[in-house]
């Protein structure tokens, strides 16, 4: 942000600049304002580095990480590679565990097998340390909190959430003004429940300069966490949601005035009749900061196809000026995702920030639409799976009914295929 508000364009802004069909300038110009974020530790290399913001293509995120019921770093290494594979802007580790060198353990391999950037919640990896050096996660103190930045910043991480805005004025609000879900953000939690037990502020908010000062030496992104998002579309916009987000906005402008890349996190389960006006809210409040949203999930009644409520709010979001989708799987609610699941809550995810950016930015995003369009014109069955979003599962749904890739039809039409007769209508007519 500092080169950037200096004239001054780096390699990585050439090359998101490439990627996004944009002059570098534009991207220069975004960064130096806020408005466009490049999230990229200067400890590690990315194969393209990303950019995330206004004028951009929507990105994608997807979340890994093991639990303390169910600990695998292999599996966890290879859904990072299933959700890189299949289109991932970005991957977080949301690893717990057992104990802390667990969590050490499965964000390593992921740095060093993946090629994205990669975001963690370090409070996470405090909590264990505090489990298990002081019994409890209410025992954390500052220096549990700091340490795990700087340790995960020094390994190469490239974003952290962060939730500073949880403050002890809305935490004494929840006490007396319970919400039907209460507080479903696990740092939230951990906070909260940090805030309660000593009656103190919370560290990430009392001394957030001493973050600012971490992420300029080494160059990570601040995601602002949505401690206070709803857990139910029956706590949407309400005052807590609402008041973390305008501390939030603050807290955005210190770290432009740090020269700090800052993105904002955001609802969660939202009905479909307030998103837009969430949307509007944050970019209005926090100055059109990247804005990163978790679905929205519009319904709260679809658990095992909770990736297909998240594409209908994340479309419906990024039309309203959403960035940065975070997906989800099928089995969130219910349990750890397997790598299948990971797959179709990629899937999902890519589908609806495909369909924003065509509508945002029309040709500009659609020439994956028009290569389809004239191999579906062709009756290419061979390019129309190469090209297709999923080609192993487009392939099996083709060939399944006794289809041959070099056929014309398929068997939904068979002969009476529309494409078909009248093409062969038109050669009979002009020859």
């Amino acid at each position: 942000m500092k080169e950037a508000k200096e004239g001054n364009i780096t390699k990585e802004m050439r090359i998101v600049a490439e990627n996004e069909k944009l002059e570098p300038e534009f991207i220069r110009r975004g960064i130096s304002k806020g408005r466009i974020i490049i999230p990229k530790s200067n400890r590690r290399e990315l194969n393209p580095p990303i950019g995330i913001g206004k004028g951009l293509f929507v990105k994608i995120n997807a979340n890994v990480g093991s639990s303390k019921k169910v600990f695998d770093p292999e599996e966890e290494l290879a859904k990072a590679q299933i959700a890189e594979k299949y289109g991932a802007d970005t991957l977080m580790d949301l690893s717990t565990g057992i104990k802390e060198s667990d969590v050490i353990q499965i964000r390593r391999k992921i740095l060093e097998n993946t090629n994205i950037p990669l975001g963690t919640v370090p409070i996470y990896q405090s909590a264990l340390r505090a489990i298990e050096t002081k019994g409890a996660i209410i025992h954390m103190d500052e220096d549990d909190l700091f340490n795990v930045v700087e340790e995960q910043a020094k390994e190469g991480v490239d974003f952290f959430t962060i939730h500073a805005g949880v403050t002890r004025e809305i935490i004494d609000y929840l006490v007396d003004h319970p919400r039907m879900m209460g507080v479903v953000s696990r740092g939230g939690t951990f906070l909260a429940a940090w805030i309660l037990h000593h009656e103190q502020e919370n560290p990430f908010n009392k001394k957030y300069d001493y973050l600012l000062e971490m992420a300029q030496e080494y160059d990570f992104t601040l995601s602002l966490g949505d401690g206070m998002r709803p857990g139910g579309i029956f706590d949407s916009t309400d005052y807590p949601q609402i008041r973390e987000l305008m501390e939030i906005s603050t807290l955005v402008k210190r770290a432009w005035n740090n020269n700090v890349q800052v993105m904002v996190e955001g609802p969660g389960h939202i009905p479909a009749h307030e998103i837009e006006q969430n949307i509007k809210i944050q970019k209005s409040l926090c100055d059109e900061a990247p804005f990163y949203v978790l679905g929205p999930l519009v319904t709260d009644i679809a658990p095992g196809y909770d990736e297909i409520v998240s594409a209908i709010g994340g479309t419906m979001a990024g039309l309203a000026g959403a960035d940065y989708l975070c997906y989800v799987t099928p089995s969130e609610h219910l349990g750890l995702p397997n790598r299948e699941e990971v797959k179709r809550g990629v899937i999902a995810s890519k589908i609806a920030a495909h369909a924003v950016n065509i509508a945002r930015y029309g040709k500009r995003a659609s020439e994956w639409d028009y290569k389809m369009d004239i191999a579906r014109k062709n009756l290419n069955w061979k390019d129309m799976i190469t090209l297709a979003i999923d080609p192993e599962l487009a392939e099996e749904k083709h060939l399944r009914s006794g289809e041959k890739l070099d056929e014309d039809v398929c068997s939904m039409c068979g002969d009476f295929c529309a494409i078909k007769l009248l093409r062969d209508a038109l050669e009979e007519k002009n020859k």
